[in-house]
């Protein structure tokens, strides 16, 4: 037996012309009874261009070796590539029905005698039977088939399901598609892509596992818009006309609710996160099966995995205010976060937005951050903590499903990092460089209370003060600045939240900061802001800041922004002075008094 699989292998890599890298094609034509095609894949590598058999790699260093042999007294030409793995051709398990190169239907026909484990495709099978769909998988040409197994048709109306638009949405044109050499998050369009529908595929490889999902990008009653996520249980077998890869789940069927996708496989990509809502907040998770707009912000497995995280679970209470930390009631699609919340904020920022979550008094905070191919990130920071949308667009029947990178809620960077990687506050960040003023916010052993203008207000102060602004652009008034920046910042024993500063007093309350007394009074009442009315609303109420008096009002944008040391809020405003500036009559520019800002505008593209 061993014997005829090596010959099967020795075949099937055995070409019936000698190529070289350079020579070879799109497929080449194996010694193999039938003839199976080997399909060739280049793809950008990291020392130049990659070349893939099927799913196996070609090393490029150990190839392309050249040989002479003599066969009956001709001279033949050998070429030897070296690849990473076996090449696995359609093989049956029947000597009785022995399949040689089949195409995809042919495939299909004869599964059951095929060597796919316990894996079946007979619903699939019968479907595209019944919508008489079978010449796009007889069809010569390159292609790659998604084929859903037996075992992902449930719930049982499923398969009703399953019409001439899905069966089309599980095929993609003019494409070989191995797992090895396609890269993630690349849509490649099926053949569901007109102008009523419209439906792409891409790959996603996470945890050790390979999925597939497809995009409705339009869709119409029967096929609603969104990703549907499926892992690929047995991947990259070839036939004559392209890639099959068996899959867990149908594509582009929209039949399960939130909870149902969180549940739907114990070890699916999200399903730490399904076990830390089991077991530690079940009130949340029935709150969520009875939401009928719903945004899940649901954490990779590899998030729940880190050392912060795990000693966190060790606290009850804060889980549960973290796990509600994770969803909003309504329904947040990628376009609607991107393309919508640019209008909602009334002071001119350009692409954060806070949008309350079912956690008492905390909001989420998107920015969209553009790549240097015109690619777009989208990024979500709750807590304090930044996390990427790596998934986006999981439709269920009762909302949406995003995948992110992080657990929000559980900071993992000191106050300074934040400064630094926070696009609000560059030009807070910037000024704080001056005399290194920034380098005691990376220290541990203190916790600190930093009330950060984000850029927006420093943009506005300068508008304040027009005739300084050349003058404090300088370095030689960094000396100046440090003294604005220390009053904004608070040493203590503790850091303090806005509801903490709220409780100690409904009166004046004096902190102690760095330069002076900083006396704030914090007040919390409804924000009386015109908005758009296609944007997403923020909750009713907030919090605002009375300094220097009642003349003085400073809303705060974004509270509570947790970090390892302390807590940022960020605020709309900055602690600055009539005072702290003097213009005499005949200067051109400004002087300064002995404790004057020096406002910089740095990074004025967010």
């Amino acid at each position: 037996m061993e014997q005829s699989v090596n010959k099967i292998f020795s075949l099937l890599v055995t070409a019936n012309r000698p190529l070289t890298i350079e020579e070879l094609r799109d497929s080449i034509s194996s010694e193999l009874e039938g003839n199976p095609p080997l399909w060739i894949t280049r793809t950008p590598g990291k020392y130049g261009v990659d070349v893939y058999i099927n799913n196996a790699k070609i090393l490029l260093e150990q190839s392309n070796f050249q040989s002479k042999l003599k066969v009956n007294g001709d001279t033949m030409t050998q070429v030897l590539h070296i690849i990473n793995e076996v090449l696995e051709p359609v093989r049956s398990n029947s000597a009785e029905s022995p399949i040689y190169n089949p195409n995809a239907f042919q495939f299909l026909n004869q599964s059951e005698n095929l060597n796919l484990g316990d894996h079946r495709v007979r619903t699939f099978r019968q479907r595209i039977v019944i919508e008489k769909k079978e010449p796009i998988f007889k069809a010569e040409g390159r292609f790659t088939f998604f084929i859903p197994v037996d075992e992902g048709f449930k719930p049982e109306p499923r398969p009703q399901k399953i019409d001439k638009q899905v069966i089309d949405g599980h095929v993609l044109p003019n494409e070989v598609l191995f797992t090895s050499p396609t890269p993630d998050n690349l849509e490649y369009k099926t053949l569901v892509f007109s102008d009523n529908l419209r439906v792409t595929v891409s790959f996603l490889k996470a945890h050790n596992k390979v999925y597939v999902q497809s995009n409705t990008l339009m869709g119409d009653s029967n096929h609603p818009s969104g990703v549907v996520l499926a892992e690929i249980v047995k991947a990259n077998i070839p036939v004559r006309n392209g890639v099959v890869h068996l899959i867990q789940r149908p594509l582009m069927v929209v039949d399960t609710t939130v909870k149902d996708f969180l549940e739907e496989k114990e070890d699916g990509p999200v399903f730490k996160f399904y076990q830390t809502i089991r077991d530690f907040g079940d009130d949340i998770m029935s709150t969520i099966s009875h939401l009928r707009n719903v945004t899940l912000f649901a954490p990779s497995n590899e998030a729940l995995e880190e050392p912060g995280v795990k000693q966190m679970l060790q606290d009850k209470k804060r889980i549960r205010d973290i796990l509600k930390l994770h969803y909003v009631k309504e329904r947040l699609t990628l376009d609607t976060i991107k393309n919508k919340s640019v209008s909602q904020i009334p002071l001119s920022g350009k692409s954060n937005v806070g949008v309350p979550t079912a956690a008492d008094r905390k909001k989420l905070y998107f920015n969209v951050v553009q790549g240097p191919r015109g690619n777009q990130t989208v990024t979500v920071e709750g807590g304090g903590v930044n996390a990427t949308i790596i998934t986006a667009n999981i439709a269920a029947t009762n909302g949406i499903i995003h995948i992110i990178d992080r657990l929000l809620g559980v900071p993992y960077t000191t106050v300074l990092d934040k400064l630094r990687t926070d696009p609000m506050l560059n030009s807070t960040y910037f000024l704080g460089q001056r005399r290194s003023f920034n380098d005691q916010l990376n220290d541990t052993t203190k916790r600190f209370t930093y009330f950060a203008p984000h850029d927006e207000a420093w943009k506005r102060a300068a508008t304040s003060y027009p005739s300084t602004i050349k003058k404090l652009f300088m370095p030689e008034y960094s000396y100046h600045t440090k003294q604005i920046l220390e009053r904004h910042l608070v040493i203590a024993d503790q850091a303090y939240t806005m509801a903490k500063l709220r409780e100690i007093s409904n009166d004046t309350i004096k902190l102690t900061a760095i330069r002076d007394s900083l006396k704030i009074r914090v007040k919390e009442h409804g924000e009386n802001e015109m908005y758009d009315e296609n944007a997403i609303r923020p909750e009713t109420s907030g919090y605002w800041l009375e300094w220097d008096g009642e003349y003085r009002k400073i809303r705060v944008v974004r509270p509570d922004v947790e970090c390892t040391n302390g807590i940022i809020h960020v605020i709309d405003g900055v602690f600055l002075k009539d005072s702290d500036v003097r213009v005499t009559s005949g200067a051109s520019l400004a002087t300064l008094a002995p404790h004057l800002i020096m406002i910089l505008i740095a990074k004025w593209q967010l």
